[in-house]
């Protein structure tokens, strides 16, 4: 008999094991590619400096500067500079980095950006690598068919230690996603559906595996929506097998491999994608020609419904009549109309090209509603350059947007960006928790069409009323 047909986290998994598991231990796993940010690495250097230890493999290693730092521009035109923690935390990063021989793209640097944006743009983030940060996010980057995750503050100490990490191999879960979705459907709809349907906790212990045509036809931006809110249904991490719109994607990319070595490095990830027959742990499949697109009304990820659909009601949930309350929201009622303070369109879920050039399409010759605070906020300097190459940038000013400097921005409360108490956000952003974009802020979570069309309407809307 021949050997069992293997999944992609099968593959990828077995290729990095350096020990494997028992019952009173977890495995060894070899790490590719570290990435790190000025947030959660000041810790784990200074962990280092106290034992005496160098850094490993600093060449495996990339840092940028993205969480803390501001995204307005001064009277100069240039970003203005961090103050108070954040500026500590920058400074940190810069004396880690120089002391350890660790690559730094920070700001000013034509290749600063987000830390799960540029990873994929540089061709840092390939097919087969397993890739960490420290940041839950981490897994966007599975979207090219990489094992990556996010880390602790003391794991960050341990792989820049000795590029390796303890883990136990998470169980394989495949998603289906059937169909063809309906026009205004777009990646961000797809797994918010998917984190309604599963629960916040739904993929605890599994590595998500998204397949099925409706992925298949996604551009690798869309992909990388997808995977990047797999940690909000509770995965490890999420992966797309690679096929042609990966290796066309990471083609000529800084980066990436080049000439012979491109060639064979085309030949292995050809070999990754999970075979015929290879077992999953659990399977779900998603109608996607009945979704429509999707936004949030509580203060979880998977508390999520149709634009056009009712807040529902608590059926005695104490959790979902808590979130009500938080969000001041009556159960039976529309979101659609719903009055917004603020809009955010960015964060490492949603501020690449194709993000910004859906929010420009709804807001092409329209104007941000009176008293609405519209940010839109480039993924990196790369996405940034690009888009005002477009005129992108005059379609938001012109409409009434702030353009920003490339950063984490509004996604949390970690930097200037951030909600008063009780205004409510029409965000592209990840996550909806109490407080998570400013103390007592209320959070929608939703697509840039739908961001887009709600700081035209200054209220909850459905972008496809104006787009028809």
């Amino acid at each position: 008999m021949g050997e069992r047909p293997r999944t992609l986290l099968d593959k990828v998994w077995d290729a990095h094991l350096v020990s494997a598991e028992t019952e009173e231990t977890p495995g060894v796993l070899y790490i590719d590619l570290h990435l790190i940010h000025e947030v959660t690495s000041p810790q784990a250097f200074a962990e280092l400096r106290r034992r005496g230890l160098p850094v490993r493999r600093p060449e495996r290693t990339v840092a940028t500067m993205d969480h803390a730092i501001p995204t307005r521009s001064g009277p100069s035109g240039r970003r203005v500079p961090p103050t108070g923690p954040a500026a500590e935390q920058v400074g940190a990063l810069e004396r880690n980095c120089a002391d350890f021989g660790i690559p730094l793209f920070a700001t000013g640097d034509a290749r600063q950006g987000i830390v799960h944006v540029i990873g994929p743009e540089l061709g840092l983030s390939r097919p087969g690598l397993t890739v960490v940060c420290g940041d839950s996010h981490t897994s966007t980057h599975g979207a090219l068919g990489a094992l990556a995750f996010g880390i602790g503050t003391s794991e960050v100490g341990h792989v820049l230690a000795t590029q390796c990490l303890l883990q136990r191999k998470p169980k394989s879960f495949a998603v289906e996603f059937e169909g063809t979705p309906p026009a205004g459907v777009t990646a961000k709809d797809l797994i918010l559906a998917l984190i309604a349907r599963i629960g916040t906790g739904g993929a605890t212990g599994h590595a998500l595996e998204y397949r099925g045509p409706a992925i298949r036809a996604l551009s690798m931006e869309g992909r990388m929506t997808v995977c990047n809110m797999s940690i909000e249904a509770g995965a490890r991490a999420g992966l797309v097998g690679p096929d042609d719109t990966t290796y066309n994607y990471l083609a000529g990319r800084e980066l990436s491999p080049e000439g012979e070595a491109w060639d064979r490095a085309v030949e292995r990830w050809q070999a990754l994608p999970s075979e015929d027959g290879a077992f999953f742990d659990r399977v779900e499949r998603i109608d996607t020609t009945t979704l429509e697109p999707m936004i949030t009304w509580g203060t979880s990820p998977g508390m999520g419904m149709p634009i056009r659909g009712a807040v529902p009601e608590p059926d005695g949930d104490a959790s979902h009549e808590k979130a009500l309350a938080y969000m001041g929201l009556t159960p039976g009622k529309p979101l659609l109309g719903q009055k917004i303070d603020v809009v955010f369109i960015g964060s490492c879920t949603n501020s690449r090209m194709s993000d910004l050039r859906d929010a420009a399409r709804v807001l092409q010759g329209r104007k941000v509603a009176d008293g609405i605070l519209a940010l839109v906020v480039p993924g990196s300097e790369k996405v940034k350059k690009e888009a005002e190459a477009e005129g992108l940038d005059r379609v938001f000013r012109e409409a009434g947007a702030e353009w920003r400097e490339p950063g984490c921005s509004m996604c949390l409360a970690m930097n200037d960006d951030r909600l008063q108490p009780g205004q409510y956000a029409v965000s592209t952003s990840n996550r909806n928790f109490e407080g998570r974009q400013g103390q007592g802020g209320r959070t929608f979570l939703a697509s840039p069409f739908t961001a887009a069309a709600s700081a035209v309407k200054g209220a909850v809307a459905d972008a496809r009323e104006l787009l028809s």
